[in-house]
């Protein structure tokens, strides 16, 4: 009898459940993408806020904790985005996927198939799907308006089968995502799986601050909001006062939070002004933002980085899915993982299961 949960997400990355737990900056770490595959998903390092120093060190960690198959994160703008490349590909035979939104053309996709390393991109349009279908994507993420950080104005509801339609690639669900009746619901959509970060995020061992994970716990749906002044591009996050800092003034503002950000990712990351302006300048070539809006994307990592990483829960921006705020615990991830799949396999037995026959009266 055939798995109702072996699909070709499974196939192609080589994990026993459809499940992905997604790059988050400062939050994919080592530690939760090893979880990730020991529970039976498919998890990937968030390298794209990584040196390739630093990448070539959490990828080698990675591998110590677990010999199952990962994926890695990056975006083609990082300061040390080709010598990170190298990095990936020296370590094809547990790395089996990258996955990345800003991310390489056609020739880079083609190396990366050619060493048997799939490509996931993420994407939150049918014209971006179609685009990295032509390029040579092996799968799709797609992430509807509920997914947190960078995400558009498209539930998920009505993303999902718009791509289905428009692509012949294997699609996975994200955006909304936290169980197994979400899983259930997309596998019935037609998608092979979903993509989690905030679940993930949200778990025992995801390397978040204790009083930050609480602060995401504490979080109701209407302190969650899209807002398009921390980088010009719509971004869903939590309400505190970093944001209404970052949101806050004019013209004047604008650049004095690129400033203050460009300064913070500069400390972060012993990156220099003339490495974060060329950053800032391939983004603004790819998005088609202004100079400041460019300048704030290439250092935002570090104002997320100020919460996630550094705890501070009111001086740091914090990325979420709408789902936070539904979430009210912090399980390991094998017990989330868990759960999802005996959820899924239910709620698919229940869908499938043969009515019952009607007793005929005598």
């Amino acid at each position: 009898m055939s798995d109702e949960l072996a699909t070709p997400l499974t196939a192609m990355l080589g994990c026993r459940l459809p499940v992905i737990q997604t790059a988050m900056g400062w939050v994919a770490e080592p530690v939760l993408v090893a979880a990730t595959a020991e529970a039976g998903g498919f998890g990937f390092l968030g390298a794209a806020v990584m040196t390739p120093v630093e990448a070539a060190a959490k990828i080698a960690e990675v591998r110590r904790r677990t010999p199952l198959r990962f994926g890695v994160n990056f975006h083609m703008f990082q300061p040390g985005a080709a010598e990170l490349v190298d990095v990936i590909l020296a370590n094809r035979e547990q790395v089996a996927a990258v996955s990345f939104g800003r991310g390489p053309d056609g020739r880079m996709i083609a190396r990366f198939r050619d060493a048997g390393i799939r490509c996931v991109p993420t994407v939150g349009a049918v014209k971006h799907a179609r685009k990295m279908a032509a390029l040579g994507a092996d799968m799709l993420v797609v992430q509807g308006g509920e997914g947190g950080g960078h995400t558009g104005s498209v539930a998920t509801t009505v993303l999902l089968p718009q791509v289905l339609d428009a692509v012949d690639l294997p699609v996975v669900a994200a955006g909304g995502f936290a169980d197994g009746r979400g899983l259930a619901a997309a596998l019935a959509y037609g998608a092979v799986g979903i993509a989690m970060g905030t679940r993930f995020l949200m778990t025992r061992e995801s390397p978040v601050p204790a009083q930050v994970k609480h602060y995401y716990i504490g979080a109701r749906t209407d302190d969650i909001l899209v807002t398009d002044k921390v980088d010009g591009i719509p971004q869903r996050m939590i309400r505190n006062p970093a944001l209404t800092r970052v949101t806050g003034g004019g013209r004047i503002g604008s650049w004095t939070s690129a400033l203050s950000a460009g300064l913070a990712m500069k400390r972060a990351t012993g990156a220099s002004w003339p490495q974060l302006l060329r950053m800032a300048q391939g983004m603004r070539r790819h998005g088609g933002l202004s100079l400041s809006q460019a300048l704030r994307a290439a250092a935002a990592p570090a104002l997320l980085q100020r919460a996630v990483v550094g705890g501070d829960a009111e001086g740091g921006l914090m990325a979420t899915g709408q789902v936070a705020g539904r979430i009210e615990d912090l399980p390991s991830v094998a017990d989330l993982l868990g759960g999802i799949e005996r959820e899924a396999r239910a709620r698919i037995a229940a869908l499938t299961a043969a009515p019952p026959l009607k007793r005929k009266h005598a």
